[in-house]
Order: C-alpha cells, then structure tokens, then sequence
C-alpha cells in the first residue's frame, strides 16, 4: 500500500515534468511580486530575476533526471535483449 501511494510522487513522463515546472513557476513569480512589494527599486527585481531564474535550474534537473531515466531503461532493455536465454532455474553464481 506504501509503494501504491509513494508511485504518486513519482515523475513519470514529461507531461507530469511539464505540469510541476508550470507549478513551480506559479509559485516563483508570487514569490517574486512579493520581493517587488518588500524591496521596492533594483534589489526586489534581482530578488525577482533570482526566483524565476531557480525555476529554470530545477526545470532543466526534472527534465534532465527524466531523460536519464529513460536511458537507463533502454540500456537495461537492451542488455538484457543482448543476453539471450539463460537458464533461470539453475544461475552460474
């Protein structure tokens, strides 16, 4: 039941990247309107720029880790394909 519920933090293609990056970007530019408020001139609007910029940052590692784990699955993929038939019953240790 615990794996059940821990699938549902789990990216799992890039629609789901898509929809946490938009989230993130919400959240950074409230943030940001908020440092525009507080810090009135240059300072809020570096504050600003900062928080959307770490949007990209953690954009590009969600899509990049997705990526990544793709690869892995093919490569996995592939080996095991490349193995050929083994005999499962008795393994050479």
């Amino acid at each position: 039941m615990l794996r059940k519920i821990g699938r549902l933090f789990v990216i799992k293609n890039r629609f789901e990247a898509y929809v946490i990056i938009y989230a993130l970007a919400l959240g950074a530019t409230a943030r940001g309107s908020a440092y525009l408020d507080q810090y009135p001139g240059v300072m809020g609007q570096i504050l600003f720029l900062a928080a959307t910029g770490a949007v990209f940052l953690a954009g590009a590692a969600i899509l990049d880790g997705l990526k990544a784990k793709r690869e892995l699955a093919e490569r996995r993929a592939a080996d095991a394909a490349s193995a050929g038939p083994r005999d499962r019953a008795h393994p050479i240790p």
